[in-house]
C-alpha cells in the first residue's frame, strides 16, 4: 500500500509509541486520525504531523466502550470519506502477581479490577476498533490493513497475567482476521515490541533501566521510531499478512 494520502487511524496516538507511529506515517504522506483520551497530548501530536504537511484530526474516545467506538469510526469516515489502515496501539498495564503467599497463607490476589481494566482496553478495545475499521473499509470499498500491537510479554511474563493474556490475544486475533478478511482486500498483522524507551520507561530510575538493558542481547532499549518503522513496513508490503513481527533486540522472556 502506498501510504501517501491514505487515511490511517492510530489509537493511543497522543504520546509514546502512538506519537512515533503517527510521525512516521505522516512523513510518508499519510493522513492521520489520532485517537486517545487526552486532548492536550492529541493536539501536540496532530500539530507535529501537520508540520510535515499532512492532514491530522483528533478524536477523544474510550476504546473499551462499544458505542463510543462505533461513533468514532462513523466520525472518521465522515471526516475523511474512507479508512485505509488502523494501528491498534491503545493499551494499559495494571501489573501484579497472580497470587502472593507467605507461610502457606495467601495474602493477596490479582483483583478483578486489575483483570477487567486491562482486558477491557487491550483486548476488547482492540476487537472493537478492528471490527468497526474493517466494516468501514468494506462499506467504502477500500482495501486496507489492520495492525495490532502485541508484546514480547505475550509468551508469559511474571506479574502480568492480565497483560500477557491480552497481548497473546491480540496476536491471535490478527491471524484470525487475516484469514477472514482477505476476501475483502483487508490484511491484518501484529508487532511484538520488547522493552522500548517510551516516556514511561525513560522516567524509571537509571539503575532500573540499566538492569533491563543488561538482560537484552542488544544491550539497549528499543527506540519508538524502530517500532514505527515496522508499522510502515507492514502497511507498505502487501504480502505481509497474518504474521507477528518481533522487534525486541533478541530478547526472549
Amino acid at each position: 500500500m502506498e501510504l501517501k494520502d491514505k487515511v490511517i487511524v492510530v489509537t493511543g496516538g497522543g504520546r509514546g509509541l502512538g506519537r512515533a507511529m503517527a510521525l512516521e506515517l505522516a512523513g510518508k504522506g499519510a493522513k492521520l486520525a489520532l485517537v486517545d483520551l487526552n486532548q492536550e497530548d492529541l493536539d501536540e501530536t496532530a500539530g507535529l504531523c501537520m508540520e510535515l504537511g499532512v492532514e491530522a484530526r483528533t478524536y477523544i474516545t474510550n476504546v473499551a466502550e462499544e458505542a463510543e467506538v462505533e461513533q468514532l469510526f462513523s466520525d472518521i469516515t465522515r471526516d475523511f470519506s474512507t479508512i485505509n489502515g488502523l494501528v491498534n496501539n491503545a493499551g494499559i498495564t495494571r501489573d501484579g502477581l497472580f497470587l502472593k503467599a507467605k507461610d502457606g497463607q495467601v495474602i493477596s490476589k490479582m483483583s478483578m479490577e486489575q483483570w477487567n481494566q486491562v482486558i477491557s482496553v487491550n483486548l476488547t478495545g482492540t476487537f472493537l476498533c478492528a471490527r468497526e475499521a474493517a466494516a468501514k473499509m468494506i462499506e467504502t470499498g477500500s482495501e486496507g490493513c489492520i495492525i495490532n500491537i502485541s508484546s514480547v510479554s505475550r509468551s508469559g511474563n511474571m506479574g502480568q497475567t492480565n497483560y500477557t493474556a491480552t497481548k497473546a490475544g491480540v496476536q491471535a486475533m490478527a491471524v484470525t482476521w487475516s484469514k477472514e478478511l482477505a476476501r475483502y482486500g483487508i490484511r491484518a498483522a501484529s508487532i511484538a515490541p520488547g522493552y522500548i524507551g517510551t516516556e514511561m520507561v525513560m522516567s524509571m530510575k537509571e539503575e532500573a533501566r540499566e538492569k533491563i538493558a543488561a538482560g537484552i542481547p542488544a544491550k539497549r532499549l528499543g527506540k519508538p521510531e524502530e517500532i514505527a518503522k515496522t508499522v510502515s513496513f507492514i502497511f507498505e508490503n502487501d504480502y505481509v499478512n497474518g504474521r507477528c513481527i518481533e522487534v525486541d533486540g533478541a530478547l526472549r522472556i
